[in-house]
């Protein structure tokens, strides 16, 4: 268990990369316990804040620098040493701020906001180090880091006069989304091209079209909608012509996932025979259609069967017209 309670504020590393702003937390902390005065020259406070501020500072170190400085127990002291150890960050740390200050250009970044983010991160690491910028500097740095294509622009928000520079950036986001705004309406559709039709009003007619009558083509749920022709009531089973009537077109909408499964009761897919509603005198009609059917196969297949007795087949027998008629 390296720390007991929740840290504050990151630690300061072993290799101090992180001490600027690790002395920033340290200090405003401290000060916000009462405590800020144990850490400057020449302070009367009490050994009671003393030891407060030390177990404070010495629980945000790292474990190797808790080790390193184990005799000290005086606030001030830690804080002189640590200083001393790596208040040379300031001075590697300078260099490359300004490098990244002089490279900052507003057309190198896709969006304002993180050209914003990248001015005000490199402007806190340069006041850390002891470098001043202003908002004179930031302006200037924006208006002169303008895209080549928007020199005009960049002329007319200079003759604004803006003397702060979040000024200048609370315009430049509004433009940039009102920008982005008028582009998403311009790709919407072609100009000149009428919008398309509201998906309501097609289904209001598709509702309106598709009604609730109890007519023959009245459908029974979603996925089971067919077109069934008239059939007489007073259709017999023997009755081809009325058994023939009996088509069945399966709608193209969105089915239950039994297309291919056909009812053995009424010869109709989309249900099974232990869920048919089909009218009964249908299924007569049906039933006695495939009995037919299956006795004419029956007897072509007799027929057409050789007799392995005989080479002489019954159907070579010559038959002539008058052999049927009566006399």
């Amino acid at each position: 268990m390296s720390n007991i309670s929740k840290l504050e504020f990151a630690a300061l590393d072993i290799s101090g990369k992180n001490y600027l702003p690790w002395t920033l937390d340290a200090q405003i902390h401290l000060t916000a316990n009462n405590l800020g005065e144990t850490i400057n020259d020449g302070n009367t406070t009490s050994l009671q804040d003393k030891a407060k501020a030390m177990i404070f500072l010495r629980h945000h170190l790292h474990e190797d620098l808790k080790r390193e400085y184990l005799t000290v127990k005086d606030p001030l002291e830690l804080w002189g040493n640590i200083k001393e150890r790596f208040d040379h960050q300031k001075l590697v740390l300078l260099p490359k701020a300004r490098y990244e200050w002089l490279q900052l250009r507003l057309q190198d970044y896709k969006s304002v906001s993180e050209y914003n983010s990248a001015l005000f991160r490199i402007t806190s690491e340069l006041k850390l180090c002891g470098e001043t910028i202003t908002d004179e500097n930031m302006l200037e740095k924006t208006f002169s880091t303008f895209h080549a294509s928007n020199m005009l622009l960049a002329q007319q928000y200079r003759e604004r006069q803006f003397t702060k520079y979040s000024e200048l950036i609370s315009c430049l986001l509004v433009a940039e989304q009102n920008n982005n705004l008028l582009l998403k309406n311009h790709q919407a559709r072609p100009v000149g091209a009428s919008p398309l039709p509201e998906a309501n009003a097609a289904n209001a007619q598709s509702r309106h079209g598709r009604g609730k009558g109890r007519g023959p083509s009245r459908g029974r749920g979603r996925g089971r909608r067919n077109t069934w022709q008239s059939v007489p009531h007073n259709s017999k089973p023997g009755n081809n012509e009325s058994s023939q009537k009996h088509v069945m077109r399966p709608s193209r909408g969105r089915g239950n996932g039994r297309q291919n499964d056909t009812c053995r009761r009424c010869g109709m897919s989309n249900h099974w025979s232990r869920t048919c509603r089909t009218p009964k005198h249908l299924v007569e009609a049906y039933q006695g259609m495939m009995k037919k059917q299956e006795r004419h196969v029956e007897t072509n297949l007799i027929e057409n069967t050789p007799n392995l007795a005989s080479p002489a087949r019954p159907s070579d027998t010559h038959l002539d017209a008058s052999d049927f008629m009566e006399p």
